[in-house]
């Protein structure tokens, strides 16, 4: 007699019929079905004709690659491979085997439907009690393009490969016409005829960096940018967040600008339009601040907490702020972090924002992007920012997730401090004898 179980890989189920059989009913394909089942996909629908083959339906595509996003798949390869291994990802792809051209052709062709899928699912995420827009806290990070840093074209860069190649062409004409033997006289002719052709495209190059008007033109990604960031240069994309009090993404967009206080005020009226109401607060990090910025946002009806550069080198580091405010905004900013509500709110703006960044680039593996333009590259944030914020949604609804607890505890602390601080307000003082 055996203790063991019997195994026989060649059994007429490796599958069980349900899914629901194996995985707990709380897992995230089942929650992520739900949702899509509410979306109104009207808009992916209007970009097909009547005519053609069969296509996969657009709640297949979708589903699969909200799912991919939310669990750091972000390569249509990558995607392919799995459905074809993961259950959960076999369960919302319906068992069809969508290759990864269709993939990535989906996700390419549907920018302005993907978008407004991020609107429904944040629409839908205040309809279950979160995304409050008491304080927002917005912030920007510099994304890596598809474009490594030595295929960034310069004028003294373009110019020094061309004196480069010029010389390479002369010396193997020299040893073409030295060598004897016709193999090493092949490959000699090879060599130049391969600097010959860099050659002549510096000519285009140079015009095209001349057309452009930029001093440094990335030539894989020409939409991309090349930032200086803290002493470090990248090559990709602004990624502008707003995120809630309850840490959930409620605006979003990438841009090609260098400086980030551009940005503040567009991100703030798309919290507002996605909203549908105004922030009372808005935090933000030195980058974003400008007297203009803080003005409007003061006529706006908004209490912004944006330090300018001097004062947030204080905030992080300590000592004196150096340079006298004199534009009266600036004065009334720095009046407010003085104060022990405006360093609360400084500190705030960090635990909000940073770890959707954190969990975007690190955890979802988007510290840098796989398509190119600066379109395609905004699908792919839109599709991280989706999936981020229906994890986030599904741990808050689940009574078994940690963050479930962590919050109940939370709010329980903070209520029993509320009370204790009500009860020593009331309680009388004693009278001296």
């Amino acid at each position: 007699m055996t203790r063991f179980r019997t195994y026989s890989p060649e059994q007429a189920y490796l599958l069980p019929p349900s899914v629901k059989e194996v995985l707990p009913s709380g897992h995230l394909c089942f929650f992520l079905q739900q949702v899509v089942a509410k979306l109104d996909l009207e808009r992916f629908e209007q970009e097909y004709s009547d005519e053609g083959g069969q296509l996969y339906h657009p709640a297949l595509m979708l589903s699969v690659w909200m799912y991919a996003y939310a669990t750091g798949i972000t390569s249509g390869r990558a995607l392919e491979r799995r459905i074809g291994e993961d259950l959960a990802l076999r369960y919302l792809a319906g068992g069809a085997q969508p290759d990864h051209w269709g993939l990535s052709a989906f996700r390419r062709r549907h920018p302005r439907a993907i978008n407004d899928v991020f609107v429904q699912v944040l629409e839908f995420v205040r309809d279950q009690g979160f995304g409050k827009l008491g304080a927002v806290a917005v912030d920007g990070t510099a994304v890596a393009a598809n474009n490594s840093k030595g295929r960034v074209d310069s004028a003294d860069r373009l110019r020094r490969q061309r004196t480069r190649y010029r010389q390479q062409v002369r010396e193997w004409q020299k040893r073409c016409n030295a060598e004897d033997n016709p193999v090493a006289e092949a490959y000699a002719q090879e060599q130049m005829e391969k600097a010959q052709k860099r050659l002549e495209t510096i000519p285009g190059r140079l015009q095209k960096l001349e057309k452009s008007g930029r001093k440094r033109l990335p030539q894989t990604d020409p939409d991309a940018q090349v930032l200086t960031k803290r002493g470090k240069t990248v090559v990709g994309y602004q990624a502008q967040i707003a995120v809630s009090e309850d840490h959930f993404i409620v605006g979003q967009q990438i841009t090609q600008a260098v400086a980030e206080n551009d940005s503040l005020l567009p991100m703030v009226e798309q919290v507002k339009h996605n909203c549908g109401e105004t922030p009372q607060k808005v935090l933000g990090d030195a980058g974003l601040y400008s007297n203009d910025n803080a003005q409007t946002l003061k006529k706006n009806g908004m209490d912004a907490y944006i330090p300018d550069s001097n004062l947030a080198a204080v905030l992080n580091h300590g000592g004196r702020v150096k340079g006298r405010a004199k534009a009266a905004v600036m004065k009334e900013m720095r009046a407010k972090f003085r104060t022990t509500e405006g360093r609360r709110m400084y500190a705030k703006r960090r635990a909000t924002v940073e770890g959707p960044f954190g969990t975007l680039k690190v955890s979802r593996h988007m510290a840098q992007f796989r398509l190119r333009g600066l379109i395609k590259v905004g699908v792919e944030f839109a599709l991280g920012v989706v999936g981020y914020n229906l994890t986030r949604l599904q741990q808050e609804l689940d009574p078994d997730s940690a963050l479930w607890h962590r919050r109940r505890a939370r709010d329980k602390r903070k209520a029993q401090e509320k009370q204790h601080r009500g009860c020593r307000a009331t309680k009388p003082k004693s009278r001296a004898r």
